[in-house]
């Protein structure tokens, strides 16, 4: 893909898409933003939001796309500022001068200043929540691949939509689920535009690449280092979804999300290992027939899908080609050696706070991996271990679900703490 276009400035004729997006700097975001750069014409940034780790980066987008709000997650303003003289010194002769956010609320106030556009979520982890909440309260469509949202706060997502269909999905699986759909009647669910309770649907298939330890038993992935688990066959991703990804905790989180978008029961939707990522999920309907939605493994084709919903982008990824032989495999879930989507299923039929214990014991869980406190085994292990434990709150407010974080994050360090003591549970 092309990696230079004409400046936001230079834009045709015709009225761009609105954009804001959240996470600018990581991967979804750095991949959105090539998206438009190969599309000029096509979205217009109004706005980008950070966490701030990578300032020079969050600097040189600011520079290029003109945003009118920049909101950074820590830091200072005069820490951008300086940046953008420093490596840009022509945009303040040239009068550009975005408004700044700075504080743990700066990506929620970004997300609900512009009702009309399109807001892409693209943070990671549950500080995610408040900015879905608010996109979707000022009445902006989302675009949505911080699937932790849906997993911790997923009754106040539903309440804070003000019209059907307002969600895109952004997930290769769920925007593979999504556009499978059209293929019949499913009037249900957060990205229907019709809500009316018919549905043909029969069952969900979400597939997954396996991750690096796919064939391993349990038994031989007692030692694996972190590096190992950050070897994922497929994708490039950032380091707390590749290590959900080596557990299939990801995949868990994934079924919750599907459960929430799409209202099925979690025993209707069924996960597959296909190795070769390039069947990104399936719908099976009533009649027996089965349609999945097939691409290369990039994820650039769900950012443009969501960014432009309901068009389709041209030229966002060559093809699959059909002129060649090749070999696409499936294969069941050894939920013995990967206990996580079981445990995500149980979570998310248990009570509305149970998914957001397991969300949030996760994240702690993987950091003390990757920080060496903690086995890979033990990361699964000591997360039943707190899902257990948790009794669940049936209609939580956003006051009790962060409550409930807090108590997850402080029990998972203490399951951390003892297995690394060799005290087990």
């Amino acid at each position: 893909m092309p990696r230079t276009a004409p400046r936001q400035g230079d834009l045709p004729g015709g009225t761009p898409r609105d954009v804001v997006l959240l996470g600018s700097t990581g991967s979804i975001g750095t991949q959105a933003l090539d998206v438009i750069a190969f599309h000029p014409g096509r979205f217009r940034v109004r706005g980008l939001a950070a966490g701030g780790g990578h300032l020079e980066r969050l600097a040189d987008q600011t520079a290029r796309w003109r945003p009118e709000v920049v909101a950074l997650a820590a830091g200072t303003p005069s820490s951008l500022r300086q940046l953008l003289g420093a490596r840009h010194p022509g945009l303040a002769v040239e009068g550009y001068h975005p408004e700044i956010l700075v504080g743990p609320q700066a990506a929620t106030q970004l997300a609900g200043s512009f009702p009309r556009a399109t807001v892409l979520n693209g943070i990671t982890g549950g500080v995610g929540l408040e900015p879905t909440l608010a996109a979707l309260r000022a009445g902006a469509t989302l675009a949505l691949a911080n699937k932790e949202s849906l997993v911790v706060g997923g009754a106040l997502v539903r309440r804070a939509m003000v019209r059907p269909g307002q969600i895109v999905p952004v997930d290769s699986e769920h925007s593979a689920i999504a556009q499978s759909l059209a293929a019949g009647v499913h009037e249900r669910g957060l990205t229907s535009p019709v809500v009316s309770g018919r549905s043909e649907v029969a069952s969900l298939v979400l597939t997954a690449s396996g991750g690096p330890f796919r064939g391993r038993t349990r038994a031989s992935l007692a030692e694996v280092t972190p590096g190992e688990a950050l070897a994922h066959p497929t994708w490039s991703m950032g380091p707390v979804v590749t290590i959900n990804s080596s557990t299939l905790v990801n995949k868990g989180l994934e079924l919750i999300e599907a459960h929430l978008l799409f209202d099925l029961d979690p025993e209707r939707i069924l996960t597959v290992v296909h190795p070769q990522s390039v069947v990104h999920s399936m719908v099976t309907w009533r009649d027996g027939a089965t349609i999945a939605q097939a691409s290369p493994p990039d994820m650039r084709l769900p950012i443009a899908l969501g960014l432009a919903w309901p068009e389709r982008l041209a030229h966002v990824e060559d093809p699959l080609r059909w002129d060649a032989a090749q070999a696409w495999t499936f294969e069941p879930v050894d939920a013995e050696t990967f206990p996580a989507i079981g445990l995500a299923r149980h979570a998310v039929s248990a009570s509305a706070t149970h998914p957001a214990v397991l969300n949030a014991a996760n994240e702690v869980l993987v950091d003390a991996f990757l920080g060496g406190r903690l086995p890979w085994l033990g990361i699964v292990d000591a997360l039943t271990e707190v899902v257990e434990a948790h009794e669940g709150v049936a209609d939580p407010t956003l006051e009790e679900i962060l409550a409930v974080e807090d108590w997850a994050r402080a029990h998972a360090r203490e399951a951390a703490g003892r297995r690394r003591e060799g005290r087990g549970a």
